[in-house]
């Protein structure tokens, strides 16, 4: 890995010739390395002009990627590299995105197989929006402290076998505020639409809300059953996506006015800073736990993939970022 790190002068880079890096999805789609990169540049740049220490570990992220290739297939496995793993790189996001969806539906496949009878809800908790890093910050903070205390409650815990959490940040492109929204993959038992003493209505999850945020105004909440049958396997995919997709989108921070970025930027990197926005709870924790599944978070952003397996005694191909040429270039060895 460190010796990787070190291989990003152009003059060690493949010549003109040099095949451009074509890595494809089994299903035929071109994953988009050439792309994400971009877009981390991009980023590294507002981190050097905001004096940012870590610009230099954003510049870094992904500049060699080696793959082992399917003698047969010729389908590329990422084997090595080095991500950054910065809340706001295009690269490590997407890494994280992929990973973060895949661990969630193994969990949910097997919480299917403990309780076949269990129902799911896709909850959506929103707050007033921020117009700062610190306002943001403290926000944040505030969210993962109300969502704890409203699992808690009474009504909702009797019938609640376990959930999955992940924060969300957008930007109002009309007056550059900050909203910050929690989506919630819920499990409960099936007695919860069984009577009104266990159901609860989107006025009382609202009610919930705003109780465990201390507000004084009614926040917006959006609760909607979803049905993970054969036949709509597509409605329980898409809430887990909607919860695993990135904590903050590029194009937020990536417009066409160069202040409006760097603002964004300090932001959100002063908001996001230590804060863990993604979190398992109830049997969906455990399970997570027992698979063995590695940390969302901060963990491997290599093997998003685990049910494909590495062959050791594939042949290697190293893909390196030309900077000049603004793409991934191949040396086969």
């Amino acid at each position: 890995m460190g010796v990787l790190l070190l291989c990003h002068h152009d003059n060690i880079y493949p010549n003109k010739n040099s095949r451009v890096l074509v890595d494809k999805t089994k299903s035929g789609k071109e994953r988009p390395w050439r792309s994400k990169k971009l877009l981390s540049i991009s980023y590294y740049e507002l981190l050097h002009l905001l004096e940012f220490k870590k610009a230099e570990r954003v510049q870094e992220c992904g500049n060699v990627l080696e793959f082992r290739a399917d003698e047969e297939t010729g389908h590329l496995k990422l084997y090595k590299t080095w991500f950054c793993k910065s809340r706001l790189c295009s690269l490590c996001n997407w890494r994280r995105a992929m990973k973060h969806s895949g661990q969630t539906k193994k969990i949910v496949a097997e919480v299917m197989k403990r309780k076949p009878k269990a129902r799911w809800l896709f909850l959506t908790l929103t707050v007033k929006n921020v117009f700062d890093g610190e306002e943001l910050d403290q926000s944040l903070k505030a969210l993962a402290q109300g969502f704890r205390r409203m699992v808690q409650y009474k009504k909702i815990a009797k019938n609640l076998i376990g959930f999955m959490r992940g924060t969300e940040v957008t930007v109002n492109a009309v007056d550059n505020s900050y909203n910050q929204h929690i989506h919630v993959l819920l499990c409960v038992e099936n007695t919860y639409f069984k009577n009104t003493e266990n159901y609860i209505p989107q006025k009382q999850w609202t009610a919930f809300w705003k109780r465990a945020m201390k507000l004084d105004y009614d926040p917006r909440v959006d609760i909607r059953q979803i049905k993970p049958k054969n036949k709509e396997k597509a409605d329980i995919e898409s809430a887990v996506d909607e919860t695993a997709k990135y904590p903050v989108k590029d194009t937020d921070y990536m417009t066409n006015d160069e202040d409006k970025n760097l603002k964004r930027v300090a932001d959100l990197e002063q908001g996001l800073y230590r804060k863990r926005l993604i979190s398992y709870g109830g049997l969906l924790k455990e399970i997570h736990k027992e698979l063995n599944l590695d940390d969302i978070e901060d963990g491997d952003l290599i093997h998003v993939d685990e049910e494909e397996e590495i062959d050791e005694d594939a042949y290697s191909i190293i893909a390196y970022w030309n900077w000049e040429r603004r793409n991934y270039y191949l040396r086969e060895d």
